[in-house]
């Protein structure tokens, strides 16, 4: 199989597009797992929320205002969680898995409104115009095949500069200076509970508006498409800040590489289907990526060591000779 074919354009085309709407989770995480330091395990579940309520709205002929229906519920989420850490005094990784549970009974109702059952697992989008849709009607004739990857992109740019001006403003400060001191934050006279609060419920907005994309992009929503998103996006989020050095530079710049670690894994994931391994099988390697992401610092840090170790001894022992 020769280079040519194995990355076809379709395949490069596909690991852009999830790409990007998967990035919006990684920001997310970004939020709550870097700058908040905080474990929000309700991603699962918001993620497959945003899915649900996004399918819903679009079918009643609002694709546009389903994104932004997705996100008010994800801010509902992100509201919750935080209510149960800061009021509740519970602790984040509890908080999540209650709130998570709870979300997987709301969203097989949210999937079924409308039903006679009142409860279901799937939702077809298939007679749904999506902003897919639109867009293939606008540009599609001057870009091809390639509207999809413009309008998530287009999206992704919006929310990534959007956050990169939020985290400059004083609330913004406030926040990033809440998940790095929490005893200094107390000192300056800012609420750690409000600080808190407004992060989870932004970084629970991109985890729902992805959902509601992802939903859109492939017609159909499912009670398990949230199934390990955390490690997805947690994936992501390694990548990115371990291949660009991000931890070491500006906001800008983690935002970015955020964006391309969220690719780099979707590239990943379509080289491993590419070499016919069975899909149930992918989870499993989406927790290797993160192991290996997430040690990758520390074993450089030991083989630099080693080799310095070896360096001084053969020094030592030509020097005694």
């Amino acid at each position: 199989m020769t280079l040519a074919s194995f990355f076809t354009v379709s395949i490069v085309q596909s690991a852009l597009e999830q790409g990007c709407i998967y990035a919006l989770v990684a920001l997310a995480l970004y939020i709550s797992f870097t700058t908040l330091k905080l474990c929000d395990l309700s991603t699962d579940g918001c993620f497959t929320m945003g899915c649900a309520i996004g399918a819903q709205v679009a079918l009643l002929g609002h694709p546009i205002l389903a994104l932004f229906a997705s996100m008010g519920a994800g801010v509902c989420s992100g509201y919750v969680t935080a209510f149960l850490q800061t009021r509740l005094k519970i602790e984040s990784i509890l908080a999540g898995i209650i709130v998570n549970t709870g979300l997987y009974t709301i969203n097989l109702a949210i999937m079924g409104w409308g039903t006679s059952a009142g409860f279901s697992s799937t939702i077809n989008m298939f007679q749904a115009t999506t902003i897919f849709d639109m867009a293939k009607n606008w540009m599609y004739d001057l870009v091809g095949s390639w509207y999809k990857l413009i309008v998530v992109v287009f999206i992704l740019a919006i929310v990534s500069v959007a956050l990169l001006f939020f985290f400059r403003t004083r609330l913004g400060l406030s926040i990033r200076a809440t998940g790095d001191s929490l005893d200094m934050v107390k000192a300056s006279s800012i609420n750690p509970a409000v600080m808190i609060t407004i992060g989870l419920c932004v970084a629970n907005a991109f985890t729902a508006l992805s959902g509601s994309l992802l939903g859109q992009y492939q017609k159909s929503c499912d009670i398990n498409l949230g199934t390990g998103m955390v490690t997805i996006a947690l994936a992501s989020l390694i990548i990115g800040l371990t291949l660009v050095g991000a931890r070491k530079g500006g906001i800008g710049r983690q935002i970015l590489g955020v964006a391309l670690g969220s690719c780099l894994y979707r590239f990943i994931i379509a080289i491993a289907l590419r070499f016919n391994i069975d899909a149930s099988m992918l989870k499993l390697i989406s927790a290797i990526i993160v192991c290996i992401a997430i040690s990758f610092p520390q074993v450089r840090l030991m083989v630099m060591f080693t080799r310095r170790r070896v360096l001084a001894r053969r020094d030592r022992g030509d020097y005694e000779c």
